[in-house]
């Protein structure tokens, strides 16, 4: 089909504003998807997106659409509306013309919407500003629309106004979809070339790596020798073709269509998103942009069962083939046995694999608490990055430590400023500037350590303001750190899994939390003992855990009180034998309770 019948355009939305329902309807009005076939979030194919009614990975679609007569082709790619995956979204929206900026119109504008739409118009899209839910009784349409004004700066007639749940709106505005976005458009012309962008892969295990890319020049047929313009890996096409909304073959794909190529390649760490595809015979260059997305958040993965460790290795690298962006490698700790440390973009992402390995591959997991990357400045002058509590350096050896920091921006309705206000403080943040817009809702620009971020913030922004509050954020750099290593001992002995690092500010109060938690969950042993929390090269906090008794005497019915008392000097010297021998042997269940982030 010539270019100027086919539209290439993505959905922008906040999380639940009714995007994977919308696009239900869509799929519906172009019979896409028969009826007997239909289901609710069609698009999203994972049963855990279904679960929760966030989108995870993209799936695109071709939809056909008759408008006066002429057939267009329709081709949706959408995105994950979640910040961790904002690498993802930027390659998905290089891969269209225009966007539809979905606004839920009980919610309003959303922090994270704004990130994505800014990202759309860097990169010169077509935005189609849309209010979803209005047959909802909560809807404040006429509020909404004077914030979208505000933000476009665009005519409120301009704005079109759908329910997803009823399909009113929606014909009216795939007609605008046709109209508005603009046809693609070629750069290299002529035979053999070939330029095909990747925004997203899977992995199945009798095909191997399918990529799913947008043709920005050229053709790509059955049996084509290919090659990954990043990677350099090169490739046999076994087969090519469009989703609708499963994968159905075709011929060739041409300039301006969306799909996907087989590629057989059954290597982890070949395909990732934002790759180029090219005729190996005559390459064109990388299309521009590329990045390695960068974990930010670490966290160890140990099996419960020991047993399970090569199992646990597979899924981890069947899991890397479809999903790029996280890393892992195999590291071995006294307490927990061997297991890998992974590398993650975010809190939401380490929960999508984590759950992902236990739901798959039917894994019981022990999960230490995320943690992040610092840089340690020695006083010998060497410079250390530790991805691991249990490896930073003690005080006496640090000159300087750095973390990294985030730039936040945090949409709230105004009257939750003052208590948010006070949460930025106790999160150690720098405030910039605040700044109001439409409905009686104001944007605050923030700086804080990624550390404070991840210490539970996002649940206590969203308890604050009573669930109004939305959040984005993106990695800035590196700043000087003021931090510590906080130590647990049981018995005077360090126990690895429990280390931690943390603000000198809060050191007391964390040490004293974590003591008298784990007096709470540690059982009791033949002996007394003491838990000590330990940072700044002294003992913080301690509790004792006093021993079983037993009466040794019980046996005894009158007799001498010598005979008593010998046995009770026995039984001393027995315990005091075993607490200078002896070793606490801590349950699996103790690790696990502690290192849950609720219960902290």
């Amino acid at each position: 089909m010539d270019l100027k019948h086919i539209r290439n355009f993505s959905i922008i939305a906040h999380i639940d504003h009714g995007k994977s329902t919308l696009a239900d309807r869509m799929l519906e009005i172009t019979h896409t998807v028969p009826e007997r076939k239909m289901r609710d979030q069609m698009l999203d194919s994972m049963e855990l997106e279904r679960e929760r009614g966030i989108t995870i990975k993209m799936q695109p679609v071709r939809m056909e659409y008759v408008l006066n007569g002429e057939k267009y082709i329709l081709n949706l790619i959408d995105t994950p509306g979640h910040i961790d995956f904002s690498y993802e979204v930027s390659r998905a929206l290089k891969a269209v013309e225009g966007s539809i900026l979905l606004i839920d119109s009980t919610q309003g504008v959303q922090a994270q919407t704004l990130t994505t739409l800014a990202l759309a118009r860097e990169g010169g899209l077509k935005i189609i500003p849309v209010l979803s839910k209005i047959d909802s009784p909560l809807a404040r349409t006429t509020d909404i629309k004077e914030e979208v004004v505000k933000l476009l700066n665009c005519d409120p007639n301009e704005i079109l106004l759908v329910s997803g749940r009823t399909g009113e709106g929606v014909e009216n505005l795939l007609k605008e979809v046709v109209k508005q976005i603009p046809e693609p458009k070629e750069t290299h012309k002529g035979e053999n070339v070939l330029r095909a962008l990747v925004f997203d892969f899977k992995y199945s295990n009798h095909r191997g790596v399918i990529v799913f890319v947008r043709v920005l020049d050229g053709k790509v047929r059955k049996g084509d020798s290919l090659l990954f313009a990043v990677s350099g890996e090169k490739f046999t096409a076994l087969e090519v073709g469009t989703f609708s909304p499963e994968e159905t073959p075709r011929d060739y794909l041409s300039a301006g269509d969306t799909g996907y190529i087989v590629t057989g390649i059954k290597k982890p760490g070949i395909a990732s998103v934002g790759d180029t595809i090219t005729i190996s015979k005559n390459p064109l260059p990388a299309f521009p942009g590329y990045m390695q997305p960068l974990p930010v958040v670490w966290a160890s993965v140990f099996p419960e069962d020991a047993d399970d460790f090569a199992e646990l290795k597979l899924a981890l690298g069947k899991l890397k083939l479809s999903d790029s962006a996280f890393s892992y490698e195999e590291e071995s700790s006294g307490s927990l046995g061997k297991g890998f440390r992974c590398g993650f973009l975010g809190m939401l992402h380490l929960e999508i694999i984590t759950e992902r390995l236990k739901r798959e591959f039917n894994l019981q997991l022990v999960i230490t608490t995320p943690s992040i990357t610092y840089e340690v400045l020695m006083k010998n002058g060497k410079r250390e990055k530790v991805y691991s509590p249990y490896h930073f350096p003690d005080d006496s050896n640090v000159e300087k430590v750095f973390e990294p920091w985030v730039t936040i921006k945090i949409i709230t309705p105004a009257n939750y400023l003052g208590s948010i206000m006070q949460l930025l403080f106790d999160h150690e943040s720098e405030i910039g500037e605040t700044e109001n817009f439409g409905d009686n809702r104001s944007s605050v620009s923030v700086k804080m350590p990624l550390r404070e971020l991840m210490r539970n913030f996002f649940d206590e922004l969203k308890s604050t303001s009573s669930g109004y509050g939305s959040i984005s954020y993106e990695v800035e750099g590196m700043r000087e750190a003021n931090v510590t290593r906080l130590d647990m001992l049981v018995a005077d002995e360090v126990v690895p899994a429990f280390s931690k690092v943390i603000s000198r500010k809060r050191v007391e109060i964390e040490a004293e939390k974590a003591v008298e938690k784990l007096q709470k969950l540690l059982p009791r042993q033949m002996f007394s003992l003491k838990i000590q929390g330990k940072a700044l090269g002294r003992i913080i906090s301690s509790r004792s855990l006093s021993g079983m008794k037993k009466d040794v005497t019980q046996h005894m019915y009158g007799g001498d009180i010598t005979r008593k008392m010998k046995l009770r000097e026995k039984q001393k010297k027995g315990k005091k034998k075993m607490k200078e021998r002896g070793r606490v042997n801590i349950p699996q269940d103790v690790f696990l309770k502690m290192m849950r982030t609720g219960e902290n």
